[in-house]
């Protein structure tokens, strides 16, 4: 497999989201958000999974010095938007040590200072109530299961505006060709009608209808 961050510059999570429905493969990880416009990462994914606290204890985790550059962290919180599992300092350490983003599954703070240092973050919700003795670290690169989609670590995370969509690190080559094409299909449909075509025709031409319907069986 390519370096995906680099094979992944440019496109978009819609254009590899119509790709994995082509293949008839799940990957888009629906209700998670963008923390402000105009982020977009790429990177093999670091699975962090959370879970309540019971008398044992236990704390929210130094993971974090685990983590290599490029990578996008992807953390589990069970969707839990009653508490965070990542502030200030993860996204100030994150982003001085060069990793691409964070994606959660649950909710985020301080939103202002992430903003400042301009570390992108994808999550259900933001909230300020912490984490701690709420919540503790139960496993780090460990697969995880989010809105019905199996990841892995090191599977591959676009996210931009829309949102975000994991992508098999086995298919990501594949996966990205047909986003790349799907691209170039839908580029010719607009350069088409501002030629003079209706949209009809210039869809028809260029096969938009059928670009994400499956062909592949597995």
């Amino acid at each position: 497999m390519n370096a995906p961050s680099k094979l992944a510059t440019g496109l978009s999570t819609a254009s590899v989201s119509d790709a994995l429905d082509s293949l008839g493969l799940p990957g888009s990880l629906h209700g998670l958000g963008a923390l402000r416009q105009g982020q977009w990462a790429a990177g093999p994914v670091f699975t962090v999974t959370y879970e309540p606290v019971d008398e044992a204890g236990g704390t929210v985790g130094d993971y974090l010095d685990d983590v290599p550059a490029a990578a996008v962290i992807l953390i589990d919180n069970a969707g839990r938007t009653d508490c965070t599992v990542w502030g200030g300092i993860m996204s100030q350490t994150a982003h001085q040590r060069g990793i691409a983003g964070t994606v959660i599954n649950g909710a985020c703070r301080d939103v202002a200072v992430a903003t400042a240092a301009g570390y992108p973050i994808w999550s259900v919700s933001r909230f300020m109530r912490t984490g701690k003795d709420r919540v503790r670290v139960a496993a780090v690169q460990s697969a995880v299961t989010i809105d019905g989609v199996a990841i892995r670590p090191g599977d591959v995370l676009v996210a931009d505006d829309d949102g975000a969509a994991v992508v098999p690190a086995t298919r990501w080559d594949e996966v990205a060709d047909i986003a790349r094409r799907i691209d170039r299909v839908e580029e010719a449909v607009v350069e088409a009608v501002r030629c003079g075509a209706t949209l009809a025709e210039a869809r028809a031409e260029h096969g938009y209808h059928s670009l994400q319907t499956r062909k592949d069986p597995s």
